[in-house]
């Protein structure tokens, strides 16, 4: 029987020691899939994968990602959980689930610019998805209020009131009270219903 250099059997040798791990090779060719097609390509979890490659280099995490999508829903909902929530996750410490806001925060500034540089009832769906990503994953009720020029430009976008699961308390005179603070000619009112998936409700004013 032939053997290795070890004294193995050729058959039961083992793999180098330098060998890359199998993951490294699927990580390549998720990004070269990224790069050629562009993230409509990939559902969740491989979206999310592509995150997690950053924060976790040393681990197959493409069992992680699907265990997010399973446990939370959806990309948006992972991003969009509270820190407390997503370190409930075997797997997942402080320092991932800070990158996963991070994230977050940075999609927010993004929609946030879009909707401040165009009238936004002329811009209504960006709007929603604005308001969508800053309130629907909420753990508790809010009332928001943007506040509008006489061109139907955004001057303020503010977090009026925070309150339980199922209520949140408007107070209209300070509702006005800060309209007339920051000239405002319009409002648009929303507010979270965090016990339902991802629901929010307008109002204009």
């Amino acid at each position: 029987m032939k053997t290795s250099g070890n004294g193995k059997p050729a058959s039961l040798a083992a793999a180098p020691d330098d060998a890359p791990p199998h993951h490294l090779g699927h990580r390549d060719r998720l990004r070269q899939r990224f790069l050629d097609a562009g993230d409509a390509a990939l559902p969740d979890y491989e979206l999310l994968e592509l995150l997690l490659f950053r924060s976790i280099p040393q681990r197959d995490v493409k069992p992680l990602a699907k265990q997010l999508i399973q446990h939370f829903g959806s990309f948006a909902e992972v991003i969009g959980a509270p820190i407390s929530r997503l370190t409930e996750v075997k797997g997942i410490g402080e320092s991932v689930a800070l990158d996963l806001k991070i994230v977050e925060a940075a999609l927010k500034r993004t929609m946030k610019g879009q909707v401040a540089k165009k009238p936004v009832l002329s811009s209504w769906s960006a709007v929603i998805d604005y308001c969508r990503l800053a309130m629907a994953f909420a753990e508790r009720e809010q009332f928001r209020i943007l506040f509008l020029d006489k061109k139907n430009a955004l001057i303020a976008d503010e977090v009026q009131q925070t309150g339980t699961v199922d209520h949140t308390p408007v107070y209209p005179r300070e509702v006005m009270r800060r309209a007339l603070e920051l000239s405002a000619t319009a409002l648009i009112l929303v507010h979270n219903h965090p016990t339902r998936t991802a629901s929010i409700t307008f109002g204009h004013a």
